[in-house]
């Protein structure tokens, strides 16, 4: 079967960063931009607005820099405006070969956001192509608010797409700017100007305002469109625009009879990397990228998993560079005990399992879930068996916070073969900690954990004597080890969740 190629275009940089709160400073930028052309591998990226800022200008220089060195530079792209040679000029000074032309999909935007008639924009737009094109710079074009163009002002559309059939520009952009279509709809407008402009190449931005985006980018894609517009995490104004890790998923498991160039297994690293970044958290259920996605809760479904694979579909975590957990709770089976488990090492007669499982059970009814962290504490807990036991523990520790002084940590840990005091100044109390006990295993010749993540939560509406959960993951030898402390004091949370780490490693 003969392939059609898709063109991605990322614009996580630029229409991403209109996510409310978001602002990728000039480094955070280069370094996402870096990852989409050689380790995600889309075609494009649209990396900024012209005329915005100056860090904004900063920031397209070291990325189009970059690209120009290692040969990307055309996948480069900035969003301009019809404004004579401003943009232009702009694009110009920051290095920038290709810009993507903002301008009217609708009669209704160009009668009242910019009071001018069709034939006016037009010539407007003529002059800023021809004189782009002459200053080596491509050129693609926005029809923004096209798709309630399509439903009220069609006519206005196809005056347009006429004229623009005339200009050398490589693309154009037909935009659901306010997310408005269903998918019958985008099918539908697609296919009627694909059929009438057969030879011209047409991509479609989505958004996510009815949480459609991903159903009418497959059927843009059905309709025969060259090229899509996606987002790392679907970030975006509003409700986001299409998820990049959705469509590329969908495209390759039910669109056979196309082909992206993205690969799957980066996906994962740099959707964490975005978030990161960008401060802004994405749903545990979030499809492909999310915490829980690949996490199986319900026991039946674990025992299948077993037998035959019985619950497992196309989209395998190992696609993504992830791997199938088990979630320990109220609704855990013995076979998603076993299968945690085994991922531990631990082996139990299936007396003591049965004991095990019952007590998962019963903490499940009490909270969520129970991490695979705490198994082994619940079996010392349930069996007193003294073969995982607290083999060390933070016996004491000082810990002081003086203003306009480095905090400090003064601790004392207690091994099977005695106790060892150490102190050491930090950044926070807990750094300070985590110094002094970096010391103390440095001293003995242990190995520690390196800590990945640190994450504090607490119930809505707490006081300030609330409990408080701190969640920490570690790095362990390549095994990523999460760990829970509770208490109504954040550092003494995050200390307890640490002891845990301590004896698990």
């Amino acid at each position: 079967m003969k392939q059609r190629h898709i063109e991605i275009m990322d614009t996580t940089l630029r229409d991403g960063e209109q996510t409310s709160g978001v602002s990728f400073s000039a480094s955070e930028k280069l370094t996402i931009a870096q990852l989409l052309l050689t380790e995600v591998k889309v075609n494009r990226i649209e990396i900024a607005s012209a005329r915005v800022s100056e860090g904004e200008f900063q920031a397209v220089k070291r990325i189009t820099e970059w690209a120009a060195q290692n040969g990307h530079l055309d996948k480069i792209e900035v969003l301009t405006f019809v404004d004579g040679d401003t943009s232009i000029n702009w694009m110009q000074k920051a290095g920038a070969k290709v810009m993507n032309l903002l301008s009217k999909g609708s009669l209704n935007h160009l009668t009242h956001q910019l009071k001018k008639t069709p034939e006016q924009h037009f010539k407007e737009i003529a002059a800023v192509v021809k004189s782009a094109n002459k200053k080596g710079i491509a050129v693609n074009v926005y029809l923004e608010d096209w798709s309630n163009g399509m439903r009220h002002s069609k006519e206005y559309v196809f005056q347009y797409l006429n004229f623009l059939a005339t200009q050398p520009v490589q693309r154009i952009m037909l935009p659901d700017t306010l997310g408005v279509l269903i998918p019958s709809e985008t099918y539908a407008y697609l296919h009627e100007i694909i059929q009438r402009y057969p030879t011209l190449h047409f991509d479609f931005h989505g958004h996510n305002d009815y949480d459609l985006s991903v159903a009418n980018a497959l059927e843009a894609v059905n309709a025969g469109v060259t090229g899509l517009h996606l987002t790392i995490n679907g970030m975006g104004e509003r409700a986001g625009n299409t998820p990049l890790e959705s469509v590329v998923a969908v495209l390759n498991d039910f669109k056979k009879d196309v082909k992206t160039t993205v690969n799957e297994k980066a996906l994962y690293k740099v959707s964490k990397l975005v978030e990161a970044f960008s401060g802004f958290r994405i749903s545990a259920n979030k499809p492909v990228v999310g915490e829980n996605v690949f996490t199986q809760t319900a026991g039946i479904h674990a025992d299948g998993d077993k037998k035959k694979n019985l619950y497992y579909n196309d989209l395998m975590p190992e696609r993504f560079g992830r791997r199938r957990k088990y979630a320990l709770g109220k609704t855990s089976g013995k076979a998603n005990i076993e299968n945690n488990l085994q991922q531990l090492g631990i082996q139990l007669s299936d007396e003591d399992l049965k004991i095990v499982t019952q007590r998962i059970i019963e903490l499940g009814d009490r909270k969520e879930t129970v991490t695979q962290d705490d198994l082994p504490y619940i079996i010392s807990d349930v069996l007193d068996s003294s073969a995982i036991g607290e083999k060390v523990a933070v016996e004491n520790y000082v810990l002081t916070h003086s203003k306009n002084m480095k905090p400090s940590a003064t601790i004392r840990i207690r091994f099977e073969d005695g106790t060892v005091e150490e102190n050491s100044p930090g950044d926070g109390q807990y750094d300070a900690f985590m110094n002094a006990l970096k010391k103390i295993y440095a001293q003995k010749k242990l190995p520690l954990a390196k800590l990945t993540d640190y994450v504090v939560r607490i119930p809505p509406g707490g006081k300030t004597d609330a409990l408080c959960e701190t969640v920490i993951t570690w790095d362990y030898n390549g095994k990523e080890i999460k760990t829970t402390g509770l208490d109504s004091d954040q550092t003494v949370a995050a200390i307890k969740a640490t002891q845990k780490m301590l004896n698990l490693v």
